[in-house]
Protein backbone atom coordinates (compact mmCIF):
# COMPACT_ATOMS: atom_id res chain seq x y z
CA UNK A 1 0.00 0.00 0.00
CA UNK A 2 2.64 2.23 0.81
CA UNK A 3 4.53 1.81 -2.93
CA UNK A 4 1.18 2.88 -4.62
CA UNK A 5 0.74 5.91 -2.15
CA UNK A 6 4.83 6.89 -2.57
CA UNK A 7 3.68 6.53 -6.65
CA UNK A 8 0.61 8.76 -6.78
CA UNK A 9 -1.70 5.22 -7.53
CA UNK A 10 -3.26 5.63 -4.02
CA UNK A 11 -4.79 8.50 -2.85
CA UNK A 12 -3.20 10.10 0.59
CA UNK A 13 -3.25 13.72 2.41
CA UNK A 14 -0.03 13.90 1.56
CA UNK A 15 1.85 16.65 3.93
CA UNK A 16 5.32 16.34 2.14
CA UNK A 17 6.78 14.66 -1.03
CA UNK A 18 10.24 14.93 -2.90
CA UNK A 19 11.97 12.55 -4.78
CA UNK A 20 13.09 10.14 -1.89
CA UNK A 21 10.34 10.86 0.74
CA UNK A 22 6.91 10.84 1.03
CA UNK A 23 4.52 11.92 4.47
CA UNK A 24 0.94 11.74 4.58
CA UNK A 25 -1.47 11.97 7.56
CA UNK A 26 -2.22 8.54 9.44
CA UNK A 27 -5.80 7.08 8.62
CA UNK A 28 -6.34 6.05 12.20
CA UNK A 29 -4.48 8.86 13.99
CA UNK A 30 -3.80 8.07 18.11
CA UNK A 31 -2.57 12.15 18.49
CA UNK A 32 -3.63 15.43 17.43
CA UNK A 33 -0.44 15.31 14.98
CA UNK A 34 -0.12 11.45 13.76
CA UNK A 35 1.97 11.32 10.16
CA UNK A 36 3.66 8.87 8.41
CA UNK A 37 7.25 9.55 6.64
CA UNK A 38 8.04 6.35 4.90
CA UNK A 39 10.68 6.04 1.95
CA UNK A 40 9.90 5.79 -1.61
CA UNK A 41 12.25 3.10 -2.15
CA UNK A 42 10.43 -0.36 -0.78
CA UNK A 43 12.64 -1.04 2.25
CA UNK A 44 10.79 -3.87 4.42
CA UNK A 45 11.89 -2.89 7.33
CA UNK A 46 14.60 -1.79 9.37
CA UNK A 47 16.10 -5.23 9.87
CA UNK A 48 16.35 -5.34 5.82
CA UNK A 49 17.60 -2.21 4.50
CA UNK A 50 20.79 -2.50 2.95
CA UNK A 51 23.59 0.03 2.20
CA UNK A 52 22.15 1.82 -0.53
CA UNK A 53 18.98 2.35 1.72
CA UNK A 54 20.67 4.85 4.14
CA UNK A 55 20.48 7.66 2.35
CA UNK A 56 16.38 7.33 1.70
CA UNK A 57 15.89 6.33 5.35
CA UNK A 58 18.02 9.81 6.67
CA UNK A 59 16.36 11.53 4.16
CA UNK A 60 13.16 10.37 6.01
CA UNK A 61 14.59 11.12 9.29
CA UNK A 62 15.34 14.80 8.00
CA UNK A 63 11.92 15.06 6.70
CA UNK A 64 10.11 13.79 9.81
CA UNK A 65 12.15 16.81 11.91
CA UNK A 66 11.16 19.19 9.16
CA UNK A 67 7.58 18.10 10.14
CA UNK A 68 7.81 18.57 13.58
CA UNK A 69 9.58 21.69 13.37
CA UNK A 70 6.72 23.35 10.82
CA UNK A 71 4.27 21.38 12.81
CA UNK A 72 4.09 23.53 16.22
CA UNK A 73 5.71 20.83 18.23
CA UNK A 74 8.29 22.84 19.80
CA UNK A 75 6.88 21.27 23.00
CA UNK A 76 8.07 17.70 21.65
CA UNK A 77 6.74 14.78 19.57
CA UNK A 78 7.13 11.13 19.33
CA UNK A 79 9.02 9.30 16.58
CA UNK A 80 8.00 5.41 16.37
CA UNK A 81 9.12 2.81 14.30
CA UNK A 82 8.03 -0.61 14.46
CA UNK A 83 10.46 -3.11 13.45
CA UNK A 84 8.93 -6.87 12.52
CA UNK A 85 5.89 -8.50 13.87
CA UNK A 86 6.52 -8.55 17.70
CA UNK A 87 7.70 -4.84 17.18
CA UNK A 88 4.41 -4.18 16.18
CA UNK A 89 4.91 -3.25 12.40
CA UNK A 90 1.67 -4.36 10.55
CA UNK A 91 2.88 -2.64 6.90
CA UNK A 92 5.78 -4.42 5.12
CA UNK A 93 7.68 -0.87 4.36
CA UNK A 94 10.00 0.84 6.46
CA UNK A 95 8.25 3.96 8.32
CA UNK A 96 8.08 5.96 10.88
CA UNK A 97 5.09 7.43 12.97
CA UNK A 98 5.62 10.80 13.65
CA UNK A 99 3.29 11.31 16.99
CA UNK A 100 2.40 15.62 18.49
CA UNK A 101 0.16 18.13 20.00
CA UNK A 102 -0.35 16.41 23.22
CA UNK A 103 1.88 14.46 26.01
CA UNK A 104 3.40 11.55 25.63
CA UNK A 105 3.14 8.46 27.94
CA UNK A 106 5.88 5.63 29.02
CA UNK A 107 5.97 2.97 28.70
CA UNK A 108 3.94 3.80 24.87
CA UNK A 109 2.46 -0.49 25.41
Amino acid sequence: MFCQIAAGTVPASKVFEDDQVVAFSDLRPVAPTHILVVPRRHVPSLAEAAEEDWPDIVRALQVARQLGREGGLSDGYRLVQNVGPDGGQTVGHLHWHLLGGRSMTWPPG
